[in-house]
């Protein structure tokens, strides 16, 4: 018998023949344009800060194989599981990123890291995708359970979490999670109230920090008047853009980006434009809208409020932060350090996106209740029984 046939009934053939095996074909396309475009852009940073000139590359390897072990791992769990390890891995993170407060590494003016031999750790990574989850529980636990305070719970959660990241600071990743908070929020058709309450949250916190710490302070006065500070970084961006026209310069023939800060990681889209140029550009932003799309579709016939809710979040997770990382690039947006989902350099992002897109491939996987005609099956989510 086939190891994938579908009369086979072992965990690898049920797998095969239920998770959405177009998006991990597509996540997969992804994280190859990420090796090219590591490749092509980390050589001139490594040697500009006196390292091997494939540091980055080897680093970026090492740590790809883990996580494409990991996405695939958590795609063969239940709801269940995936909602166990979710917890498990918030409560982790938060004291992560009570450590980080005290003892993590001050970078550029925030504490966000902690030092590992040969790796550093961002907690706030993990904390995204694990508190999707669980917030995705709790709220759908209410909608079965009136009498279940699971969006108080979630929201003092939420609570907590933002707090934690507001205090490194870490303004970028706290929008994200206020923005997968809300859209959990739409999702469950809780009162739009609770909606313009995080929506009040988030103008006061991007005030606060905009009139308390300078370095957001200036990225958006560069934003909104160009003239009033140092815009290197995005003009050379720009410039690459520019530089790369329809067809680009070819993979590695870029000259920009031997000039452009953090080239490997925070403006790895710009290097994309340069070298991969427009046609490219674009195939890149359709396979982000198309892992979306089939995500937002394989949900839109579950019947099960937490397998929507939590999926939901998610891929809302993915699309933000490569749209913030791609508006940020072409100064559309203020510059954001913030990392392209698959594509850029950096262990935790790719570690924690792997988690995530995980967690959507086992939450949209599939199943027939009966019978083996591809013209007989009728389908529902694995896992799809109330917690």
């Amino acid at each position: 018998m086939s190891l994938f046939s579908r009369t086979n009934q072992s965990l690898l053939a049920r797998w095969w023949w239920t998770v959405d095996r177009v998006q991990l074909m597509l996540i997969f396309t992804l994280m190859i344009f990420g090796v090219v475009l590591v490749v092509a852009a980390s050589p001139p940073v490594a040697m500009r800060i006196g390292l091997d000139q494939y540091h980055f590359v080897f680093r970026h390897l090492i740590i790809l194989l883990p996580s494409s072990v990991i996405m695939l791992g958590l795609s063969l769990m239940d709801t269940r599981t995936i909602w166990r390890v979710a917890s498990i891995m918030l409560v982790g993170s938060f004291f992560c990123l009570l450590y980080v407060l005290a003892f993590g590494m001050e970078i550029k003016g925030a504490q966000r890291w902690i030092h590992l031999p040969g790796f550093s750790l961002q907690p706030s990574e993990f904390a995204k995708p694990a508190f999707i989850v669980v917030a995705a529980w709790f709220i759908a636990m209410h909608k079965d359970k009136p009498s279940f305070p699971g969006t108080k719970i979630a929201a003092v959660i939420y609570g907590v979490l933002a707090s934690l990241m507001v205090l490194q600071p870490d303004m970028g990743m706290t929008f994200v999670v206020t923005a997968c908070f809300m859209s959990i929020i739409f999702l469950a058709g809780l009162p739009f109230r609770i909606i313009f309450l995080l929506m009040i949250f988030a103008v006061g916190a991007a005030s606060m920090a905009y009139f308390s710490l300078s370095h957001v302070k200036s990225r958006v006065d560069r934003f909104l008047d160009p003239q009033s500070g140092d815009t290197y970084q995005i003009e050379k961006s720009l410039e690459a853009f520019q530089n790369g026209g329809i067809f680009g310069t070819g993979p590695g023939q870029g000259t920009v980006k031997l000039s452009l800060p953090d080239a490997h990681a925070d403006f790895i889209f710009s290097v994309a434009g340069e070298e991969l140029g427009l046609f490219f550009v674009i195939i890149i932003i359709g396979l982000f809208g198309f892992v979306i799309w089939r995500g937002l579709n394989r949900i839109q016939d579950s019947e099960d409020m937490f397998v929507i809710l939590a999926s939901g979040g998610l891929l809302t997770m993915f699309g933000l932060q490569a749209l913030i990382h791609m508006g940020s690039s072409l100064h559309l947006l203020p510059t954001k350090g913030m990392t392209l989902p698959f594509i850029s350099y950096g262990g935790s992002s790719l570690l924690s996106m792997s988690i995530a897109m995980g967690m959507v491939l086992a939450l949209t996987r599939r199943q027939g209740r009966s019978g083996i005609a591809k013209s007989g099956i009728s389908v529902r989510p694995v896992g799809g029984t109330k917690l």
